[in-house]
């Protein structure tokens, strides 16, 4: 499987939007190591959002693998041990153009979620790697209108 979404993509619960839709084009990525989306139109109510993506003010979605994938090394003779677990760091991350002040230039505001798995976890311990990820993503779903609220009054 790779990252590929559909368009459109169905946008997490927020105040003030009613059934949010982002329509995705294919965009250049900003390495090979990655696939990056640009959103070409917006659905549902989302009053004063910005309805596509543009080089000063933009809207994208970008997912990424590391360049080249980290293997474990090999055990220690004597003790039997792994001298040390490399990382593999997936990113996703989305950029949106804002505006700090009315009247300023666009400003760009960026989410990142990195995914730092251990070498060999996806072979030894695939479930427990996918349960990492279905917390995650379904914590962050479940309260994508708190994270919200939260970056736009400051309270938690």
């Amino acid at each position: 499987m790779s990252f590929t979404l559909s368009s459109p993509v169905t946008g997490g619960a927020q105040t003030g939007f009613t059934s949010p839709t982002y329509t995705i084009a294919t965009d250049t990525a900003p390495s090979n190591s990655g696939k990056q989306y640009a959103v070409s139109a917006i659905g549902g109510t989302q009053a004063a959002v910005d309805s596509s993506s543009s080089p000063s003010r933009p809207f994208t979605i970008t997912l990424s693998r590391p360049p080249v994938l980290r293997q474990l090394p090999g055990v220690n003779a004597v003790t039997g041990l792994l001298p040390s677990v490399p990382r593999n760091t997936y990113k996703i991350i989305a950029r949106k153009g804002v505006t700090p002040l009315s009247g300023q230039a666009a400003v760009v505001a960026n989410a990142t979620c990195t995914l730092d798995i251990p070498a060999g976890a996806d072979v030894a311990d695939a479930a427990n790697v996918r349960a990492l990820l279905s917390l995650l993503i379904g914590g962050l779903n479940q309260i994508s209108a708190s994270i919200g609220d939260t970056c736009v009054t400051g309270v938690i």
